[in-house]
């Protein structure tokens, strides 16, 4: 009882950021969401609802998100406040002022940002307060989410990744005798910006007050006010969560009417990253005339619904790409590979990059390309992708070679090769010396990335059922963070 009351005690003068113990805040806010996941396996909804307001009346719950939207890459982007905390005497300050008395969110500052078909997505900017009011909330609604949420749901979750999602597809699909042979690609029309706002009030579970104004709170475009009569502002740090937990239970849907046990199989399953998901059906038929209008009910009742020109039904020896990976079968046989259209706009960026590089330095330009190059084709190192990478490789030998050609007209091929071109122990690579020494005088250079030379490594796919706030998973997603980092597992490295 007396730990409960030093975590409830808030401040309202500034704190002293400095000195906080954030190791102490942080096990006191697990420890606060240990006892939700609890109470909601329980479902004692009132024992929950307490236990929210605990959390997000806690000094510790309030430092955390003033830390999370402080230190995040936007907390240099001001909302339409223009104000940001950027000193450690605005961010003690900050805290005191997380109260849910008085408090009344400003709208969103509205920007586009583009899309991968040219076409433009509309973002909404919060003011730093309500940005850590939604983090702080967060803290409360998060492990409500993960116990509650489908099983097979992977986007915006601790702990999942594309990957997870791609070696789930793998697991339903990849079987030669009994996996299902059709597939639904579902997407949702403008998931965010559709979801009912009643919806939303009468199901998520967190203040409903708070909700509210959030979702009424509107959007200020070329200084013009707009109100929001539905969705969620992409932009919102809770936004994803909020709209997880708007599309959960659709696997369950699924699962009751179409039970592995009927016979015969309809082998329906769900994997959902996000608003973009699969939906495996033993025929065409069972998918068109059944699961689809049960999905597009399910949709409705929330808001939205399918997009009719990106959702298909497709054979899986025909193949379809999901999140940027191809999945078809060739003889019974399933490989993964990286989609076509994702590798086409992944090599638009690499030259639109060395195009705009004409006069900089060698080693400036690999500086640009090299988290490209190695974002990219780390995302696509666990399927079958080196046939890929091969291909990736010779295009980007040949547009650095026009590169190298343009910053010296005047000079010869062979010149022109030995000036970037360099045999570090192999063959020649693309290398710039740094001007830096080793202890024994010899250069340090700086290498562009080769997409071959990156291993290609199976993914091991989370558990369907982990939990990051419940105590009982703790150890195996630890160890699935070390493995994830060093390649090994903890009690291999004698941990």
């Amino acid at each position: 009882m007396n730990a409960d009351k030093t975590v409830c005690a808030s401040s309202g003068k500034a704190s002293n950021w400095e000195q906080l113990d954030w190791p102490k805040h942080e096990r006191q806010v697990r420890r606060l969401q240990a006892r939700i996941v609890k109470a909601t396996q329980e479902k004692r909804w009132s024992r929950v609802k307490a236990l929210q307001r605990l959390l997000t009346c806690s000094f510790s719950g309030k430092a955390l998100a003033v830390k999370r939207v402080t230190d995040n890459q936007g907390k240099r982007t001001s909302g339409v406040d223009r104000v940001i905390w950027s000193t450690p005497a605005s961010k003690g300050k900050a805290i005191g002022t997380l109260r849910r008395s008085g408090y009344q969110p400003q709208p969103l500052r509205r920007v586009h940002i583009p899309k991968a078909n040219g076409k433009l997505r509309p973002l909404g900017i919060p003011v730093m307060k309500d940005r850590a009011m939604q983090a702080l909330h967060l803290l409360a609604v998060a492990p409500i989410a993960e116990t509650t949420g489908d099983h097979n749901s992977y986007g915006f979750r601790p702990g999942r990744s594309t990957a997870d999602a791609i070696g789930q597809s793998f697991l339903v699909l990849s079987k030669k005798s009994y996996s299902a042979t059709w597939v639904l690609e579902g997407d949702i029309r403008g998931c965010f910006d559709n979801i009912s706002h009643e919806w939303m009030l009468h199901h998520i579970p967190m203040d409903k007050g708070i909700l509210r104004k959030w979702l009424k709170a509107g959007f200020v475009e070329n200084r013009i006010l707009f109100p929001t009569e539905a969705g969620t502002p992409q932009g919102g740090i809770i936004s994803p969560t909020l709209a997880n937990l708007t599309l959960d239970g659709l696997e369950t849907l699924l699962k009751e009417t179409f039970s592995a046990t009927q016979k015969p199989n309809p082998k329906v399953n769900l994997v959902r990253y996000a608003d973009d998901f699969i939906i495996t059906g033993a025929t065409k038929e069972l998918l068109e005339n059944e699961v689809r209008p049960l999905v597009e009910q399910f949709l409705r009742d929330r808001g939205l619904q399918l997009s009719p020109e990106k959702t298909c039904i497709t054979h899986i020896d025909n193949g379809f790409d999901f999140l940027g990976q191809n999945l078809r079968k060739f003889g019974g046989k399933l490989l993964i590979r990286p989609s076509k259209k994702n590798t086409h706009v992944f090599l638009e960026k690499v030259r639109q990059c060395i195009h705009r590089s004409n006069g900089v330095s060698q080693a400036k330009l690999i500086r640009r390309l090299n988290p490209i190059i190695r974002g990219w084709a780390n995302y696509h190192r666990h399927i079958v992708a080196l046939e890929t990478f091969k291909k990736v490789e010779w295009v980007l030998r040949n547009s650095l070679w026009r590169w190298a050609k343009r910053q010296h007209s005047g000079k010869g091929a062979q010149w022109v090769f030995q000036r970037y071109w360099h045999p570090l122990g192999g063959p020649k690579v693309f290398a710039a010396d740094t001007g830096k020494r080793m202890s024994n005088g010899k250069p340090i250079w700086l290498k562009l990335v080769n997409p071959t030379k990156i291993s290609i490594r199976r993914h091991v796919k989370i558990r369907a059922e982990a939990n990051p706030f419940a105590p009982g998973w703790r150890a195996y997603l630890e160890d699935r963070a070390f493995f994830k980092k060093f390649g090994i597992h903890r009690r291999e490295a004698g941990l």
